[in-house]
C-alpha cells in the first residue's frame, strides 16, 4: 500500500551565528592562496610598502618648502613680503632660514602633527578666512598670539635649529646682546620670550604681550 503522506518539510536553514559575516570575511583575508607563494606575497607586501612609505614622505617634503607656503596669495602678499625686509631672508652670511624652518618642526612626529594641524589652515584659505590684506590685519594679532605661544609652549624649537644659548660664543656678542643673553640663559627664558616681531611686522596691539615676554628678564646693574 502506497503512503500517499506528505514528506516532511525541510528544517529552516540556520540563521549564521551572530558576527559570522565578519569572521568568514576574516578567514578570507587569512587563507593562503594556491596561486602565490608566501615568498612572492611577501615581497609584493615588502615592496608595497617601500613605496607607500617613500611616497608618503615624498609628499611630506613637497609641501615643506617655501615655494609650496607662498602658493597662498595671503601667505605671499603678505608675511612673505615682511619677511623678505628682514635678516632671516638676506644677511652678510648668505644663510636664509625659509618658512618651513621657522614653522615646521624637524622631529618626524611633530611634522606630522604640524601637518595634520594645517589642514585646518586649509579650510581658512577655501572659504577666504584671511584672504584681504584688509581680514589678514584684523586678525593678525590672533595669529602672531597663536605662534607666540606655540613657541613658547616648545621652548623655541625651531629657533634652536640655527640659535643654541650653548653654541653661543658671548664674548664675541655686542655688550648689550651678551648681557640679555646670559641674564635670559640663566633665568630659564626662551627666545621667543624677547624676539616677537623678528621676521614678521609686529601687530597693533601687541604692546602687553611684548611685555609679559620681557617681565622675566632681570639685568645685573653694569
Amino acid at each position: 500500500m502506497s503512503d500517499d503522506s506528505p514528506a516532511p518539510a525541510a528544517p529552516p536553514p540556520e540563521s549564521p551565528p551572530r558576527g559570522g559575516t565578519i569572521r568568514q570575511f576574516l578567514r578570507f583575508l587569512f587563507r593562503p592562496t594556491a596561486k602565490f607563494s608566501v615568498v612572492t606575497l611577501l615581497i609584493v607586501g615588502i615592496a608595497g610598502g617601500v613605496v607607500s612609505w617613500g611616497g608618503f614622505n615624498w609628499a611630506m617634503e613637497m609641501t615643506n618648502n617655501e615655494g609650496f607656503c607662498i602658493t597662498c596669495h595671503e601667505m605671499e602678499r603678505n608675511v612673505f613680503r615682511e619677511y623678505r625686509q628682514t635678516a632671516h631672508y638676506t644677511n652678510r652670511t648668505g644663510v636664509r632660514a625659509t618658512c618651513p624652518d621657522c614653522h615646521v618642526p624637524k622631529e618626524w612626529v611633530h611634522k606630522v602633527a604640524r601637518k595634520i594641524q594645517a589642514t585646518g589652515e586649509l579650510y581658512g584659505h577655501m572659504v577666504g578666512v584671511i584672504d584681504t590684506p584688509e581680514k589678514f590685519e584684523a586678525k593678525r594679532l590672533e595669529l602672531a598670539m597663536r605662534v607666540w605661544d606655540t613657541m613658547k609652549r616648545t621652548d623655541s624649537r625651531e629657533c634652536r635649529n640655527c640659535h643654541n644659548f650653548s653654541h653661543m660664543d658671548f664674548s664675541n656678542q655686542e655688550p648689550r646682546s651678551s648681557q640679555r643673553h646670559q641674564a635670559g640663559l640663566n633665568q630659564g627664558m626662551t627666545c621667543i620670550d624677547c624676539h616677537k616681531g623678528i621676521a614678521h611686522k609686529l601687530p597693533a596691539g601687541a604692546g602687553p604681550h611684548i611685555q609679559e615676554g620681557l617681565k622675566g628678564l632681570r639685568l645685573s646693574p653694569q
